[in-house]
């Protein structure tokens, strides 16, 4: 039997871990007795690990090499249909030290004419460059066939892969160069860009309301708590939350007569109902569940019970409220929190038809205005308080132009270099207050005493002095007479109080007319302060000073336009520019005819307080002064306004005296008429100035006109010198009382102000800013639905102080057929104090009287101790 030798000769290595060159050439070498198909598999590994590896002298060896030419295939892929092109770019990332011999292998393989369409899952080259290679690759790519188009099989293009919810990090650069192509090929966004472009503008939104919470937060010294109760989230730009006034159905603010639109309450309860809804009830951002909780227990009363228990509940939830702010006048989360809840509170009550005519005959409604005026001056005089403390170093002394003033010198400093000779040193007045205020005419100021006499032995050392002065070429620079530390306040820190102060209330949703009535109390106060600390200071009182006060003013009143109110709320600052402008041009008048031209284009100051300011002036070195004869008719026009004032005052007497008269010869004919309607408790009928103040706040909420038409109330007529800062201007609600649940419309914010997120007026900035946005009509928003919800987990404070500790635990059962009542056990004192603390509840359990005297109010007796409800008495 023959047998065939046997082959004991090694396998050629077709699949190399390490290809080198040198192994390619001796294995496709004509004598390596390889077969064609054993020489293509071994360039079809060699290929592929190349590409995996970046071996970038592989590829250069294989495509040269004529007998390794024959057998290279560009297109054949993988299992999953990946080509070498994308089998190359995947690997970036892994060697980063390679990445540029890597990129230069995806370049070769392109130039040889490799495959670039897509894989199995619908991958092109460009999805996986756009997502691990440089953006160099990925516009090469693009300019040799890739399409940025091409979409896999889930509908992802390229830009998709890098920035489908948001841009993955590091590759802002790649999407921003796909972006910009696809652009140039007419593409306008696609389904995923504009979700993601939503998402962007959602997520920037809720940053920019989180800067501004703790900017707000920061600057009025609110805990963060307050805000953590809201679920929706406050707009800076949209109105989405508006609601069209004519798609509401009567039946939205007078609903039907049934229990479920109202709470019942028996007198006896009402104490623990008030120290859970009122004392007790934390103060938390939009939140009108106290109004509406009020609400329904006034309705209850009001349709089912009779007067006295309308009136008992009315008098102790006002007085409640009232003890609640009145305890804590320096929180401004309670203060803005109750008077943003009694103003819901007045406007359901007023809306709803069955109740709104009992409730007007009863004074109810007076009850509440009266509460919201209380708060409403809490709020003011913190605002005035604050502003008290900046006005005299923010308004008053600061100065933007120091180096404008520099040489500027008075005349009374002429001959200061003398007063080292006096016998006395002269005692300096104390500095007043920042804190204080002008309530009446000052104490006059300790005059200078006179220079000595020199003698002539002392000639010589006065000559000196004058020589040492002379040689110095800089005079007395303004900064030495009125002192200004780089690091003291300047407008702008007021502006940025004000700027939170207006952005908490209006993020708190506060009426707007509210929010401008309360800064045309404030505004007036401020110019009040202004005007009578200028007017009493002399140091004030020259042209240098007034430039630069008014300069100061100037960034209040552009503050004023660029919050959105009408430009009626810096009218109040006339007296201050007629006192400034006064200072600044009276020594340049020389001619009488100048003077009355003058006097009669100023007409928010009377001849007193210009007399003043001309006797207290203070002159500049060569500064021209006002003739005799303008002074003499100045003094006689001084006279003549004495006369008037005492003429003004007597009338006045005798017709209150008249009034108080005819008032008790009427007293028993109008007792028994009923109030008037609205705001009866604040304005008189029969006034044309009130009707003309009503109709202005009434304008305000017609979105056909503009709010610059809007005129605040006038303060009466000044017949002294100093101005009344404590006379308060009348508050004023819509007629409508719908109108009364109105809303701010959006924060203005600017895309200049970058380093804060509250917009801060700048002095060196143009008004042009602030004249937009006093322009059109005052924007508000409708939500009268919103403030009508009310959830079931809102009986918890109405079931009073004990019943609001169970509401975490499950209710046990009542009574069985028996009658034996099978409750909830006795609990200890401590252990109900450890069920309040784990439900995160604060209740005290200590019944009040129902009412407490406040205001003036006298609370009548509740009707029975132990009285049951009419709905008891039904059943």
């Amino acid at each position: 039997m023959n047998s065939s030798p046997l082959d004991i000769s090694p396998e050629p290595d077709l699949y190399p871990i390490y290809p080198t060159t040198a192994h390619i050439a001796v294995q496709l070498s004509s004598h390596s007795g390889l077969n064609p198909d054993q020489k293509a598999q071994l360039v079809r590994h060699c290929l592929t690990r190349a590409c995996v590896f970046g071996e970038l002298s592989i590829l250069q060896y294989i495509f040269s090499d004529p007998q390794a030419h024959p057998f290279i295939d560009l297109g054949m892929r993988d299992e999953d249909g990946v080509g070498l092109v994308s089998l190359t770019i995947q690997g970036f990332g892994s060697e980063s030290e390679r990445d540029v011999e890597r990129e230069e292998c995806v370049r070769l393989l392109i130039a040889q004419g490799a495959d670039l369409s897509a894989d199995k899952e619908g991958w092109t080259p460009l999805h996986h460059a756009a997502l691990l290679s440089p953006p160099t690759l990925v516009s090469h790519l693009m300019t040799h066939g890739c399409s940025p188009f091409d979409v896999t099989r889930r509908k992802l293009t390229p830009l998709d892969i890098v920035s489908a919810h948001s841009i993955l990090p590091g590759r802002s650069d790649v999407a921003l160069l796909i972006e910009e192509a696809m652009r140039g090929e007419g593409w306008t966004g696609g389904r995923l860009e504009e979700k993601r472009r939503i998402l962007d503008g959602r997520t920037k939104r809720k940053k920019k309301q989180q800067s501004i919470r703790e900017e707000v937060g920061k600057a009025l010294d609110v805990h963060p708590r307050w805000w953590n109760s809201v679920s929706d989230e406050f707009n800076l730009s949209d109105d989405s939350d508006s609601e069209p006034e004519d798609e509401e159905d009567e039946g939205l603010y007078t609903p039907p007569l049934d229990y479920t639109n109202m709470l019942v309450f028996s007198p006896p309860s009402l104490p623990a109902i008030f120290d859970s809804l009122i004392t007790n009830y934390p103060p938390s951002f939009r939140n009108p569940q106290p109004a509406s909780l009020l609400y329904m227990l006034a309705r209850f009363a009001c349709l089912t019970c009779d007067h006295n228990w309308l009136e008992d509940f009315m008098l102790g939830a006002t007085e409640a409220i009232e003890d609640n702010f009145f305890n804590r006048p320096d929180d401004i989360s309670v203060l803005v929190f109750w008077l943003y809840n009694t103003t819901i509170w007045l406007h359901l009550m007023q809306c709803d038809r069955s109740i709104s005519e009992v409730c007007e005959m009863l004074g109810s409604f007076e009850l509440i205005e009266e509460t919201i005026n209380s708060v409403f001056v809490f709020i003011i005089r913190l605002a005035e308080r604050k502003i008290d403390e900046l006005l005299d170093s923010s308004l008053l002394e600061y100065s933007s132009l120091g180096s404008e003033f520099e040489s500027v010198q008075f005349e009374s400093d002429q001959w200061s270099f003398l007063r080292p000779f006096s016998g006395k040193k002269k005692t300096a007045p104390p500095t007043a207050s920042a804190h204080s205020t002008i309530r009446g005419p000052p104490s006059p100021l300790p005059l200078r005493p006179p220079s000595p006499s020199p003698s002539v032995s002392s000639f010589s050392s006065i000559r000196q002095s004058i020589r040492a002065r002379a040689s110095s070429s800089t005079p007395t620079p303004l900064q030495s007479l009125f002192p200004v530390n780089s690091q003291a306040p300047s407008p702008s820190h007021l502006t940025s109080y004000l700027t939170a102060l207006h952005t908490f209330l209006t993020l708190s949703d506060i009426n707007p007319a509210l929010i401008t009535q309360l800064w045309s109390q404030v505004m007036y106060w401020t110019s009040c302060e202004m005007f009578n600390r200028v007017l009493t200071r002399k140091k004030y009182i020259c042209r240098s000073r007034a430039v630069q006060i008014s300069m100061n003013l100037g960034v209040i009143e552009e503050w004023v336009g660029q919050m959105g109110l009408p430009r009626g709320v810096q009218s109040h600052f006339s007296p201050v520019r007629d006192l400034l402008n006064w200072l600044q041009c009276l020594s340049s008048i020389t001619e009488f005819a100048d003077l009355v031209a003058t006097i009669q284009a100023m007409k928010n100051i009377n001849p007193l307080q210009m007399r003043r300011a001309v006797r207290d002036y203070k002159y500049e070195v060569n500064e021209g002064r006002m003739t005799e004869e303008c002074i003499q008719y100045l003094t006689q026009l001084q006279k003549d306004w004495e006369r008037h004032r005492v003429k003004l005052g007597v009338e006045a007497l005798r017709k209150e005296m008249n009034d108080r008269d005819h008032d008790g010869s009427v007293s028993s004919s109008v007792h028994n008429d009923s109030p008037e309607p609205g705001n009866s408790s604040i304005l008189s009928a029969g006034s044309s100035d009130a009707l003309a103040t009503q109709e202005a706040i009434d304008l305000l909420f017609d979105q056909g006109s503009a709010k610059s038409n809007w005129e605040p109330a006038q303060p009466p007529q000044v017949l002294g010198e100093l101005l009344d800062s404590r006379y308060m201007l009348p508050l004023i609600f819509p007629s409508d009382p719908r109108m009364l649940s109105a809303r701010p419309g959006k924060i203005p914010v600017y895309e200049d102000d970058r380093r804060s997120p509250l917009p801060t007026p700048d002095p060196t900035r143009s008004a042009s800013r602030a004249s937009d946005g006093s322009r059109g009509a005052m924007a508000w928003q409708s939500r009268n639905r919103k403030v009508r919800e009310v959830s079931s987990g809102a009986l918890r404070w109405i079931d009073g102080a004990v019943s609001a500790s169970r509401w975490g635990r499950l209710v046990p059962d009542e009574e069985d057929g028996d009658g034996e009542h099978h409750g909830r056990p006795e609990m200890s004192e401590e252990e109900e104090e450890g069920v309040e603390s784990a439900n995160g509840l604060r209740v005290d359990t200590r019944i009040t009287p129902l009412t407490r005297k406040r205001s003036a109010r006298k609370a009548r007796a509740s009707v029975g101790g132990g009285e049951t409800t009419p709905v008891e008495q039904k059943c």
